[in-house]
């Protein structure tokens, strides 16, 4: 039996709240990286969260039964920014057959002997499925760029590659979401050291996260110029304040939720002979 919730109207959802238009210079130094909820609200926006998550499992139900649509969501952040949680409590109870999650770490050296896009595109949802990258082809404008692993000249041209190969996905039916996950210098050292402090997420902690913390501007620059040059209207970057949690999970969830809405997938009829 399909769950039934209590839907807001889609214009209450305010998807494009966070949404970066097409075209506009990104400062994120002008972005606030806290809530724009204000703290006594957050009982109710944790609600709403839970309800809107609801209809994300019904919704995801009817895309998979249905099996013609498919939902790409994208998720960078720096180190500490909540890639792992947003997945983790946006699809929580969220039927595992008809998501898929996939986590691209440095390249394996059969990645390597291809073009930087090879790996991606296989990890691309089949029809009927959600596809979640944790990490994603950005990496090859962001880590590539700030480690100098590879030269200017090579990176540079990519920002023209991921758009045309998204829009490519987008002109095959692929509908896709791209969530920044912006949260202060502050808050990422605070993570750090809870990491640290806690058994069960000490592996999550490495040397190499304080030393990439020290590249903190150049990361910042980075994100900026791959937000600002690659925000299509086929591919939406969305800059989430991600300082409290519960905020950065609401401002995700709504904007899946509203897309899931306009997707609109159905139940197929019953094949009878």
């Amino acid at each position: 039996m399909a769950r039934k919730t209590q839907k807001p109207q889609q214009n209450d959802l305010l998807p494009e709240t966070h949404r970066i238009v097409p075209g506009e210079s990104v400062h994120l130094a002008d972005i606030s990286t806290k809530s724009p909820i204000p703290s006594r609200e957050r009982e109710a926006a944790e609600k709403e969260f839970r309800e809107l998550r609801e209809e994300l499992i019904e919704a995801q139900n009817r895309l998979y039964a249905e099996s013609k649509q498919k939902l790409l969501i994208v998720l960078q952040a720096i180190d500490g920014g909540g890639k792992d949680g947003t997945i983790r409590n946006c699809f929580k109870g969220v039927n595992p057959q008809g998501v898929q999650v996939t986590s691209f770490k440095a390249p394996t050296s059969t990645e390597l002997a291809r073009d930087y896009l090879w790996r991606v595109h296989a990890a691309v949802p089949p029809k009927g499925m959600i596809g979640l990258f944790n990490r994603s082809h950005y990496e090859d404008v962001l880590i590539v760029r700030v480690e100098k692993l590879v030269p200017p000249d090579v990176w540079q041209k990519r920002y023209d590659h991921i758009n045309a190969f998204e829009k490519m996905l987008a002109d095959e039916g692929t509908r896709i979401l791209k969530f920044l996950l912006h949260i202060s210098q502050e808050e990422q050292h605070e993570r750090f050291e809870k990491r640290l402090a806690d058994v069960n997420k000490q592996y999550k902690y490495s040397a190499a996260d304080r030393e990439k913390s020290k590249s903190w501007d150049d990361y910042m620059q980075a994100f900026e110029d791959m937000v600002t040059k690659c925000s299509t209207p086929w591919a939406p970057w969305h800059v989430i304040p991600a300082d409290q949690k519960w905020y950065r999970n609401l401002a995700v969830m709504r904007a899946i939720v509203a897309t899931l809405r306009d997707m609109n997938p159905k139940y197929p009829p019953p094949k009878l002979d």
